[in-house]
């Protein structure tokens, strides 16, 4: 059973020159490659593999442009993954599965530094409070004891250092021993999810929408403030004359840029942390099945009132954390049909109430007379539902 990992880390100065050395010339070879790749296609119309990009930077373009052997300065490692990463990107381009591969932008960008086991002979060493990564050596980490230390029942094989808003993280892919599954319940939740709420079960319990607490509001009002302050430092910029712009007057920018990103990263962790709350309150009970709608985002957020606080709830990102602990714990995750009423439907008598308004917070039933809330009567129905697909 392979299991990942990720951390937050304290590199020495030394050590983040190595890292921002590495993301540097893979995020190079990236675009190298992807340069490389149209190029010839166009030509040719012939694809050039990751494996044979490889073999012509080092046999034939390095040797005849020694200008650029700084590529061979940092772990061959990394430069190998990051070609294969675009190899992939191409394949499943052609493949239909994505649209053409994009450029890696040195701001915005998920470059990543790559390491590897090499072997018994250089394993990648762990214990409490520190990792150690080739190339880097011993790094100290913020968790101490999140990583399981090196043992016959947990190995690392592969891990990367990636940097985000001025800090850095590592994330390593153990082989561990599958664990025990629990014993379940007999008996299944249906979640019905929204914006007024996040989440409502069928069991009665109401999670609420954090994106409407103090805390993530006082956020948003600081970040408005601030992205305001870095629009203000790109318009002086521009009007400054060409001979002025010289890398002094560029460091003000890159500085309100990093308090505008830490915002950002802020507000990703806290909504991050909540959704896995919510999930580990869910799993804790034990169901023999949950029951989640399959909702059609890309519909919903066309909607242009709905369409931020959509966003900002992340429903894709609790699926598919759902689905990977649903699976961990050998619980069912059921998908309802798109298509299933399951606001509109009386959970009492079975009768579809077609005139539901989206303001209608409360369900009354024309026929039998029910009343209860709307979300939670959905909740109910799809905890009964039986047309489902099951994801897990």
């Amino acid at each position: 059973m392979l299991k990942a990992y990720k951390t937050e880390i304290f590199p020495t100065p030394e050590q983040k020159q190595i890292i921002h050395r590495t993301i540097g010339v893979c995020r190079f070879i990236y675009n190298f490659y992807l340069a490389y790749s149209k190029e010839v296609y166009e030509k040719e119309e012939k694809f050039v593999s990751g494996y044979d990009f490889s073999k012509w930077l080092n046999n034939e373009y390095l040797p005849q442009n020694p200008e650029f052997l700084w590529m061979q300065k940092v772990s061959s490692k990394s430069v190998k993954q990051s070609i294969m990463n675009a190899d992939k990107a191409f394949r499943n381009f052609f493949e239909h599965r994505t649209g053409f591969p994009r450029w890696k932008k040195k701001r915005n960008s998920d470059v990543k530094m790559y390491f590897v086991r090499n072997g018994k002979t250089q394993p990648i060493s762990c214990e409490r409070h520190r990792i150690k990564i080739p190339t880097l050596d011993w790094v100290r980490l913020k968790e101490k004891g999140y990583i399981p230390i090196n043992s016959e029942t947990h190995v690392i094989k592969s891990g990367t250092v990636s940097m985000k808003a001025g800090r850095y993280y590592v994330s390593v892919l153990v082989e561990e021993t599958e664990p025990e599954k629990p014993v379940l319940n007999d008996f299944g939740i249906g979640i019905d999810l929204g914006v007024k709420e996040f989440a409502v079960c069928s069991d009665g319990r109401f999670f609420a929408n954090i994106n409407k607490s103090v805390r993530i509001r006082k956020l948003e009002k600081s970040l408005k403030r601030q992205q305001r302050k870095l629009s203000r430092k790109y318009e002086s910029l521009k009007k400054l004359p060409n001979n002025l712009k010289g890398e002094a007057t560029r460091q003000n920018v890159r500085k309100q840029t990093l308090k505008v990103q830490r915002l950002h990263h802020r507000l990703d962790c806290i909504k991050t942390d909540y959704i896995n709350k919510v999930i580990s309150e869910l799993v804790k009970t034990k169901p023999m099945w949950m029951t989640l709608e399959n909702l059609n985002i890309r519909g919903m957020m066309k909607n242009t009132h709905l369409s931020k606080a959509i966003a900002q709830q992340k429903f894709f990102d609790f699926r598919i954390k759902l689905t990977a602990k649903c699976k961990e714990y050998g619980i069912a995750l059921r998908l309802a049909d798109r298509f299933y009423p399951s606001s509109k439907l009386c959970h009492q008598c079975g009768c579809i109430k077609s005139d539901l308004k989206l303001s209608d917070r409360i369900y009354l039933c024309s026929e039998c007379g029910y009343t209860v809330d709307r979300d939670f009567n959905a909740s109910l129905n799809l905890r009964d539902c039986q047309i489902y697909q099951i994801v897990s």
